[in-house]
């Protein structure tokens, strides 16, 4: 299925510019949310205990704060509508690690007054347990990272390998900049988030390369710009299909899944327009920005095919035993 005629070429690096400098924008905005306002790390990462409640009418909020003011163990806890005006979380900083009752049996004895409710979810993390979570969540970033630089560096030049990298950290910071301006819980299903998105994007990286390695010897023009502009054209379509049926997907969880997948379907909602529009206007300009050039490119596929053959023609004599 065509969805943009891959016999048109559109002008793709021509708008380069202004698209870079909107990136160059929302990057170093994202960069000064990361630093000023800073991450708001959720339970997993933490430690703590979230206990959600569920009352029979809307849930009176202020009453709840100060009711668990009053109480030792339940200082400094935030609470926050959940879902629905009847459904509430409550975050307590430290896990409640002290006491010998369960949890949700001291909030039910503690709320009782505030209304007719019931408990509907209690979790705990220690704040040890936190701690490795947050750094093994932020190990596996940098090794997939890594692994992905080993990987296009292997299968293609390394100016290649370097404008991917550049588009990866771009699409992850600029999702993490929106997470933090939408102040959503970073938790381990953010970072599952975050770690798709990295796989999504190179991915679709990748396939854009691909096409401009293949234009690189069989197009007849002799400009890199030109030569992008065609292998993005003619993969146009396939790009624009894969993004949507994405897209479409993941919106739907984004509208329908709950608050359960909430920061889950926002961040990979965010990363897969960024990614999709990295690929073309991020990754695929820098290879002009550092330098590639197409006739050297040529030259080296040529004597890299004609070794190929005399390696060829030489083990054919010796099977044949004329060498």
């Amino acid at each position: 299925m065509e969805v943009f005629s891959s016999s048109k070429v559109y002008p793709f690096m021509s708008k380069k510019y202004p698209f870079m400098g909107l990136s160059a924008i929302l990057f170093i905005a994202s960069l000064i949310l990361i630093f000023t306002k800073g991450l708001n790390f959720g339970i997993d990462f933490t430690g703590g205990t979230l206990v959600q409640v569920k009352y029979e009418q809307k849930a009176p909020l202020e009453e709840i704060r100060n009711t668990l003011a009053k109480e030792v163990m339940f200082q400094k806890v935030t609470v926050t509508n959940f879902g629905s005006d009847n459904e509430v979380v409550i975050k307590i900083p430290t896990a409640s690690t002290s006491i010998t009752k369960d949890v949700g049996d001291v909030m039910s004895e503690t709320l009782k007054s505030t209304g007719k409710f019931e408990v509907r979810r209690v979790d705990m993390v220690g704040p040890k347990v936190g701690d490795a979570l947050r750094e093994k969540g932020l190990m596996a970033l940098s090794l997939a990272l890594i692994v992905i630089l080993v990987y296009v560096s292997m299968r293609f030049e390394w100016r290649f390998a370097i404008a991917s990298i550049l588009a990866l950290i771009h699409d992850v910071t600029i999702t993490i900049g929106f997470i933090v301006l939408f102040q959503i819980d970073v938790n381990l299903d953010i970072l599952a988030a975050l770690l798709t998105l990295l796989g999504y994007s190179i991915n679709d990286t990748i396939i854009v390369f691909d096409r401009i390695r293949e234009g690189l010897t069989a197009s007849k023009e002799s400009e890199l710009g030109k030569i992008i502009d065609e292998s993005i054209s003619n993969t146009l379509s396939r790009t624009t299909l894969t993004s949507l049926t994405t897209f479409f997907v993941v919106l739907t969880l984004f509208l329908f899944g709950g608050d359960i997948i909430y920061g889950f379907s926002f961040a990979l909602l965010i990363g897969i327009i960024v990614g999709t529009y990295s690929s073309i206007f991020i990754a695929a300009p820098h290879l002009e920005l550092f330098g590639f050039h197409v006739q050297d490119y040529r030259n080296k596929a040529a004597q890299k095919e004609k070794d190929k053959k005399e390696k060829e023609r030489i083990r054919a004599q010796f099977e044949q035993g004329t060498v």
